[in-house]
């Protein structure tokens, strides 16, 4: 696995993963998940290398900026910095700036993103999917002018997370969805399953990063997620090893801490340093 290569994959799997830190509010009176403007900071480290050519290091920082609401829909500006020490004696820097917006509703999806490796654009995204009775019809403008249809059942990424919310609730275990995301090359699905852990209850296990002493996660649940990623129409896809999976702790509002990113070959931590909530505003 050559550099260019390790950073590509961390940069394709950082769009999923953005895709999995919403922050969810208060559920307003109808039950729905009402999701809550914030910027989060995540410090990223290597902590495992299993695969045949070994990762030294890797380092580096997910800034995630989330606003909007069910009326205007939600925007995310998104950026992943990491650099990557394949023990080739020479680090690769990846920069992958993002952003999206998606209906309220999930009935429309915008994308843009652009990754530089070495300061050299590697790949970049641009398109847009619409939700009609029929299935999902999608435009991409980049990385060429592609127009291809998916079935209705696709979950776009907030429509996503709010379903995981809605299940950890639930109290179910298991979610399976296939989702799009516009990530990769902007034509690609993926089958996802979420495994939901055991809820750990206020006051147990207490965290040690910026969601220690946040008076908003006072006395509330989290839940142990992990979501493993499977590429459709893959030439692998009958061997269900999954392209990439995303681990986290998630409070009962939405709030993700403690990551856990595995690329298959290597897993990259991310703790949380930093949590501002932003003010909402309300639907009018």
């Amino acid at each position: 696995m050559t550099r260019v290569h390790i950073v590509t994959q961390m940069a394709a799997a950082g769009l999923i993963a953005g895709s999995c830190l919403v922050v969810s509010g208060p559920a307003p009176a109808d039950g729905a998940v009402a999701l809550a403007p914030h910027r989060a900071v995540y410090d990223l480290k290597l902590s495992k290398s299993r695969g045949k050519r070994s990762i030294e290091m890797v380092r580096g920082r997910i800034l995630y900026d989330f606003t909007g609401n069910a009326c205007e829909g939600y925007a995310l500006q998104f950026r992943q910095v990491s650099e990557i020490d394949s023990g080739e004696g020479k680090v690769a820097l990846s920069d992958l700036r993002a952003a999206t917006w998606e209906e309220g509703d999930a009935k429309s999806f915008r994308f843009n993103s652009e990754n530089k490796v070495n300061e050299r654009v590697v790949d970049s995204v641009n398109g847009n999917a619409g939700r009609g009775g029929a299935g999902v019809s999608v435009k991409l403008s980049k990385p060429k002018e592609k127009n291809f249809d998916l079935d209705a059942k696709i979950a776009f990424p907030t429509e996503h997370i709010k379903r995981v919310i809605e299940a950890a609730e639930a109290g179910k275990t298991l979610l399976e969805l296939p989702v799009y995301d516009g990530s990769e090359t902007g034509d690609k699905v993926f089958s996802t399953l979420t495994v939901i852990g055991k809820v750990i209850e206020p006051g147990d296990k207490k965290p040690d990063d910026a969601a220690a002493g946040n008076a908003v996660l006072t006395g509330l649940r989290r839940w142990p997620v992990n979501i493993s990623y499977f590429e459709q129409g893959s030439a692998n896809a009958g061997e269900q090893t999954p392209v990439y999976a995303i681990g986290f702790e998630l409070y009962e509002n939405g709030i993700s801490r403690a990551l856990v990113l595995d690329y298959g070959d290597f897993v990259v931590s991310g703790i949380m340093s930093q949590l501002d909530m932003k003010d909402a505003t309300a639907c009018k």
